[in-house]
């Protein structure tokens, strides 16, 4: 704890005079009637009261000393520490084309991914994670950040009705959002930077071939993980009526695994929500990097438990001095 204005504490020099003077007026205020015999008097008891008669005169020192350090602003120190930490640069690139309502996984293939891509965020409290979209074409929801909490608030907002709406071109431009992922970590100073990549389909559309984007990565030194989401087969798709329709589920499993073994990844096929959630641990178990960070605290103002203190005494004093010590005219 330092104080903002510690000259403030030379007013606690006026408590000297105080304590003189009330010293001087409490003998002035013993008696002094004459009594030829006191021995019979020294032996009655003395009341309770006799014990606590400069209880007030201590009780308002101890406010004034309190309020002068009221006055003198408390706060908590700045301070600085250098900790060691482990963490990687990831974009997570996610499909939200609108094959993403498939409801093979509950309650939909987009809903069970952003549930369990929170919690894996949650658990990497030391990275910078950033967060690509891709349908027809591809942008950025949010850059890489430390800041997990906005995070996933951008992360909500994944709608595959942008794709239905016009919004977005539908599709699946997984080139180009390995590419826009790559964008924003080839600035990256991290020792480990990967892209988890998030698809349940096809590239069929875009500008840039995922083979050619995973070339780039490779390049750079970044490592794509791919994660294809959906059941073999038929599954149930929503149609806007509020039933459902077999639709067949294609992913292109071997481009999905040559991207991966270019950069030095892994492929996952998740067909269930326990799949893809272990597929999330699994990559939680990435070569980590250590960095230094440099945390900086901020002063804040102490005066509260000074302030509570002050209100305490300033009561204690007022009860003692009308209920216990009081006085007849």
């Amino acid at each position: 704890m330092t104080f903002k204005n510690p000259y403030f504490f030379l007013l606690l020099l006026a408590l000297i005079p105080y304590i003189v003077w009330y010293i001087l007026r409490y003998k002035k205020s013993l008696p002094t009637i004459k009594m030829p015999e006191i021995i019979k008097y020294k032996q009655q008891p003395k009341s309770f009261r006799l014990y606590f008669i400069h209880t007030p005169f201590i009780l308002r020192c101890l406010l004034y000393i309190v309020v002068v350090c009221i006055l003198a602003r408390p706060q908590s120190k700045h301070s600085w520490s250098n900790t060691d930490v482990e963490g990687i640069d990831i974009m997570m690139a996610v499909d939200v084309s609108t094959s993403m309502l498939t409801q093979d996984f509950h309650p939909n293939r987009l809903e069970a991914l952003r549930d369990i891509a929170q919690n894996f965020i949650e658990k990497r409290t030391n990275d910078n994670i950033g967060l690509t979209f891709f349908a027809g074409e591809a942008y950025t929801q949010c850059p890489l950040t430390t800041d997990h909490a906005t995070l996933m608030n951008l992360y909500r907002q994944a709608d595959t009705r942008m794709a239905l709406t016009g919004k977005i071109d539908d599709g699946t431009a997984i080139g180009d959002g390995i590419m826009n992922a790559i964008l924003r970590l080839r600035e990256s100073k991290a020792k480990s930077k990967v892209i988890i990549l998030l698809t349940d389909g096809v590239n069929n559309s875009g500008e840039i071939s995922p083979i050619t984007a995973s070339d780039i990565a490779k390049k750079l030194g970044i490592r794509i993980y791919v994660i294809g989401i959906g059941t073999t087969g038929l599954a149930p798709f929503p149609t806007p009526t509020g039933g459902t329709i077999q639709l067949p589920v294609e992913i292109d499993e071997p481009t999905m695994t040559k991207i991966s073994k270019n950069t030095g990844g892994l492929y996952f096929r998740a067909k269930k929500n326990s799949e893809l959630d272990a597929i999330y641990n699994d990559i939680d178990q990435l070569e980590r990097t250590k960095f230094n960070v440099k945390q900086f605290s901020r002063r804040n103002e102490l005066y509260e438990p000074f302030a509570i203190a002050a209100l305490i005494i300033f009561i204690l004093e007022l009860v003692m001095r009308i209920f216990v010590l009081r006085r007849l005219p």
